[in-house]
């Protein structure tokens, strides 16, 4: 028998938004997923054809119900119980962040590594406009 509400904690775990049903619970208490444009909590029950909303900033992801299991699926089968129906302009966002991750980096996330400081100085070499090379400076030309 078909179940006709299931919990969105539940729900988002089982359709593998989330990793692990724990972290799906935070994100509802935390205000990052909401039903209909009202904030659900982790208790608030869904129905086929609502359309969830996630937050995993810099993107709000769009799923549309299709229908109802509390138990986790394997990948191939979760287009069976949702469909992603995030607007074309939030995932571009994936894209820019993915491009300038590198420039833009916060504080806290450690040195770069080798390709993020090559990609940088490729970069910043394209924004200045020139070539710079340090082996072409005379020191004896420098001090006078």
């Amino acid at each position: 028998m078909a179940k006709s509400e299931v919990r969105i904690d539940k729900w988002l775990w089982a359709m593998r938004i989330f990793k692990t049903r724990t972290i799906a619970t935070d994100a509802c208490k935390k205000g990052r997923v909401s039903v209909g444009n009202a904030i659900a909590k982790p208790s608030r029950t869904i129905k086929v054809g609502d359309i969830v909303q996630v937050r995993k900033p810099p993107v709000t992801y769009s799923f549309k119900v299709l229908a109802l299991t509390e138990n986790r699926l394997g990948a191939k089968l979760v287009p069976e119980y949702m469909e992603n129906v995030t607007p074309r302009s939030e995932l571009d966002l994936l894209e820019v962040v993915r491009i300038s991750g590198f420039v833009d980096r916060r504080k806290g996330l450690g040195r770069p590594t080798k390709r993020e400081g090559r990609d940088l100085a490729r970069f910043t070499e394209e924004s200045i406009g020139w070539d710079f090379d340090w082996d072409d400076l005379d020191d004896e030309e420098d001090l006078d």
